[in-house]
């Protein structure tokens, strides 16, 4: 009976472990777009905020992945190098830059808001390329797909219509007209940041699509992580040498700069990584992406309190729409799970999507 009690206080434990780590990565994350934001606003260039933020997250995955995976480290190959290359390429350079220039034409809110979309996208990826199948006489498999229509909806209606003010601190008079020339752009700028975000979100579900194979062969992830970081570092400095040739870029004008990319770097992806990885594997990739909503509404409270944001209609529907899509996947997906579990005799949570779905924003 004690061995018993025990084990029911450990179990206990692990899932307050889990549910509080989950919590804690949506502010972690949700910090992430204020920072983001932030140093953007200071007129940060954003293709050295990258750099800086890849050099630091790899700095602080090295130790981590050298020590942890020693035994478990394949050896790297030619070829494995190229295929880190190429997903650096999705997973670091295009999503992180396509983030980047979106977050400037947007805001933090609706940035996170479309990244919710990312789990229909790669579904919807996956099946493209055979690698998840469609069931469409399954109830899963009809949620999975009406899920990914849905989520497309969504990120069509806060492209294309951005509506009335509904919320914000600086709120005017419904029908007056615009006090700059910048606001009167705005509505342009918007749907062409809309346009950058949604390329993000199908550049990082490319990115988990090819991962999704290569983990296979090579299952040291924070390893694989690491290289990614390094060939991303690669590559936007090659990007950086084209575009920014002001050498006053790359020095920092002030402290808030600096704490952006350090917070960017060693908080959001050098600690919240491995937390995100020992959480994807003792809760499964489900249990994690149902947290994702949590991030959306954290990020709208602080951008509201620190930055000020406007909320618009067409935001609030089309963030909303993207939600309810991404429960009917990670609905169907759950049951896709509960079907294998009956049959092969597999726990659920230990059949991820697509191998490793693990966060690169």
């Amino acid at each position: 009976m004690a061995n018993d009690g025990g084990g029911i206080r450990m179990l206990v434990s692990e899932k307050f472990g889990l549910h509080s780590s989950m919590v804690a990565l949506q502010f972690a994350y949700a910090g992430f777009h204020i920072v983001s934001r932030v140093a953007l606003n200071m007129g940060m260039s954003k293709i050295v905020y990258a750099i800086y933020r890849n050099i630091l997250a790899m700095l602080s995955l090295l130790p981590f992945a050298y020590f942890l995976e020693k035994k478990e480290r394949p050896p790297i190959t030619w070829n494995l190098l190229l295929q880190f290359f190429l997903c650096a390429m999705f997973g670091i350079t295009g999503n992180q830059g396509l983030y980047l220039v979106g977050l400037g034409y947007t805001s933090p809110t609706f940035a996170s808001a479309i990244q919710n979309s990312v789990p229909a996208i790669t579904f919807l990826l996956a099946s493209i390329f055979r690698i998840e199948k469609v069931r469409l006489d399954k109830k899963h498999g009809i949620a999975k797909v009406a899920g990914t229509f849905v989520c497309v909806a969504g990120a069509s209606v806060i492209t294309l219509y951005k509506g009335p003010i509904i919320y914000g601190p600086n709120l005017r008079p419904p029908n007056s007209p615009p006090t700059t020339l910048t606001e009167a752009d705005y509505s342009k700028n918007w749907t062409l940041g809309c346009l950058f975000l949604i390329a993000h979100c199908l550049s990082w579900a490319t990115w988990l699509v090819l991962q999704s194979t290569i983990v296979k062969k090579y299952p040291a992830r924070l390893s694989f992580t690491t290289y990614q970081c390094f060939f991303g570092v690669i590559q936007f400095l090659a990007i950086a040498a084209v575009v920014e040739r002001d050498a006053g870029a790359w020095r920092f004008h002030s402290a808030g700069e600096l704490y952006s990319v350090v917070y960017a770097g060693v908080v959001a992806l050098g600690i919240a990584l491995p937390v995100q990885v020992w959480c994807i594997d003792r809760g499964g990739p489900v249990f994690v992406a149902v947290y994702q909503p949590v991030q959306t509404v954290s990020v709208a409270v602080m951008a509201s309190i620190l930055l000020g944001e406007q909320f618009y209609l067409g935001g609030i529907i089309g963030a909303v729409v993207i939600i309810v899509g991404l429960y009917l996947v990670i609905w169907g997906k759950n049951e896709e799970m509960k079907q294998w579990s009956s049959l092969d005799g597999v726990s659920s949570v230990d059949e991820p999507l697509l191998d490793d779905p693990t966060e690169i924003t």
